[in-house]
C-alpha cells in the first residue's frame, strides 16, 4: 500500500509529509549551539508548513518567543501559543495598536514614525508587551540607521522608554557566506548598538548566523529556514534534520519515439525511445514552472524507485512529465508515488533544479496537497 491508498489522501494528487518532531529537534540543536534562548521565525505560514501545527510543536519543545512578518500571522500564532512573546517583523502599520493590544503582541519598530506612534499609544494607557527596536546594519530594507539607533540610546527625551523597548535587533545580509567581509562589519556595528543599550536583550543571529565564527549569540537568536530542514551552511553537509517530504502520484504512462516533442510548445524532444510518466503536480501546487526541462536547459527531477529521473517539457498548472526510462519497472506504474522532495532531493537540490532557492520552494508549497503531520 502506498501513501495515497489511505482514505484521507485518496482524493489528492500530492502528499506533503511534515515531521514536527524533526522541526522541534532542529530548534533544540540551534538553541544548544547558540547557548542562549532561541526563538522561532514562523512567518509565511511557518515557511509553508502551517503556523498552528508548527507553533504548537515548537512551544511544546520549549520555545517561548516567535517572530512573524504580518499582524494577521501573529494573531494566528497567539491562538495556539497563549503565553508566548510574539513579534511582528514588518513593524507597526498605522493605527494598528489596538490589534496589538487586543492580542498581546509586540511590534518590531524600525522608524521614528513607528516609535512615536507606539509611544503615544502606550502613553494613552494601553497595556501592551515590550516592543523590539530594529537597527539596520547592512540591508537598507527596514530599520533605523545605526547612527539613529545610537542617538536614541543617548538622547534625553526618553522615546525609547516611552515606547517600551525590550529588545534591540538587526538582521544579517550575508551570513550564509562565511567569508563575506560584510559579516564582520555587521557584527562590529551591532556590537556598538548593543553596548549603547546596556541591560537590554539583543538579537542578531539568523539561521546561518548560528554557524558564523566569532559571532556573539547575545540573549536571543532568530532561526527560520534551518528549523524547517534548510541548509544554513551552503556548500557543506546540512547539519539539520529534514522536515518536509513531497510525493505525487503517477496518473499515466506512455512511450514516445525519438524526435517526438513533449509538453506545451514542444520544448523538449525525445532523443530516442523513452518511457514517460505524467505526475499529478504542477505550478498550481507551488512547484515552480522554472523547473521545466527543455532542449536548451536542464530543470527539476523526481525520484522514482530511488532513481533520479528528469522532468521533460514544461511544468504545467497541474501536471509534470517525468522521463522514467531508467526507473525500476515496478516503481513506474499507474498510481505509484514519486518523490519530489526527500532523500537526495533536499530543499537545496530542488531549488537548484528550479533555478531558485530552497526558501522559495518551502514557502510556495500549495494548499492542494494532502498534509500529513508526523512526529507529534
Amino acid at each position: 500500500m502506498n501513501a495515497f491508498d489511505t482514505p484521507e489522501n485518496a482524493g489528492h494528487g500530492a502528499l506533503l509529509t511534515i515531521d514536527l518532531g524533526a522541526l522541534a529537534a532542529n530548534w533544540r540543536m540551534l538553541r544548544q549551539r547558540a547557548g542562549t534562548e532561541a526563538s522561532a521565525v514562523v512567518k509565511a505560514n511557518a515557511y509553508g508548513l502551517g503556523i498552528e501545527p508548527a507553533v504548537t510543536a515548537l512551544a511544546r519543545a520549549g520555545c517561548k518567543t516567535f517572530f512573524v512578518a504580518h499582524l494577521s500571522e501573529a494573531v494566528r500564532a497567539r491562538a495556539v501559543a497563549p503565553d508566548a512573546t510574539i513579534y511582528v517583523l514588518n513593524g507597526l502599520a498605522p493605527d494598528s495598536g489596538g490589534t496589538f493590544a487586543e492580542h498581546d503582541l509586540s511590534p518590531v519598530l524600525g522608524s521614528h514614525e513607528e516609535l512615536l506612534e507606539w509611544a503615544g499609544f502606550r502613553q494613552s494607557g494601553a497595556k501592551v508587551r515590550p516592543a523590539a527596536l530594529h537597527v539596520d546594519t547592512a540591508m537598507n530594507r527596514l530599520g533605523l540607521w545605526p547612527g539613529e539607533g545610537l542617538d536614541l540610546a543617548r538622547e534625553k527625551t526618553g522615546v525609547i522608554a516611552a515606547a517600551g523597548i525590550g529588545l534591540v535587533m538587526s538582521h544579517f545580509a550575508s551570513s550564509e557566506v562565511v567569508d563575506d567581509p560584510a559579516n564582520a562589519r555587521q557584527i562590529a556595528a551591532f556590537a556598538e548598538i548593543a553596548e549603547a543599550f546596556p541591560g537590554m536583550p539583543a538579537s542578531l543571529l539568523n539561521s546561518s548566523g548560528h554557524f558564523l565564527p566569532n559571532c556573539p549569540s547575545y540573549q536571543l537568536t532568530r532561526p527560520g529556514y534551518a528549523l524547517y530542514g534548510g541548509n544554513p551552511t551552503p556548500g557543506k553537509p546540512n547539519p539539520m534534520r529534514p522536515v518536509v517530504g513531497l510525493e505525487a502520484r503517477i496518473i499515466q504512462l506512455r512511450e514516445v519515439q525519438g524526435g517526438m516533442q513533449v509538453g506545451y510548445n514542444g520544448t523538449w524532444t525525445a532523443k530516442g525511445r523513452s518511457k514517460l510518466a505524467t505526475i499529478c503536480l504542477g505550478y498550481a501546487d507551488g512547484y515552480p514552472r522554472n523547473a521545466s526541462w527543455t532542449d536548451r536547459s536542464q530543470g527539476g527531477s523526481a525520484l522514482v524507485g530511488g532513481v533520479r529521473c528528469p522532468f521533460v517539457g514544461t511544468v504545467s498548472m497541474d501536471l509534470i512529465i517525468v522521463d522514467v526510462s531508467d526507473a525500476p519497472t515496478d516503481a513506474a506504474v499507474r498510481g505509484a508515488p514519486v518523490t519530489l522532495i526527500g532523500g537526495e532531493l533536499d530543499l537545496e537540490a530542488v531549488g537548484a533544479g528550479a533555478k531558485t532557492i530552497g526558501y522559495e520552494i518551502l514557502t510556495s508549497l500549495g494548499r492542494r496537497h494532502a498534509r500529513h503531520y508526523v512526529g507529534l
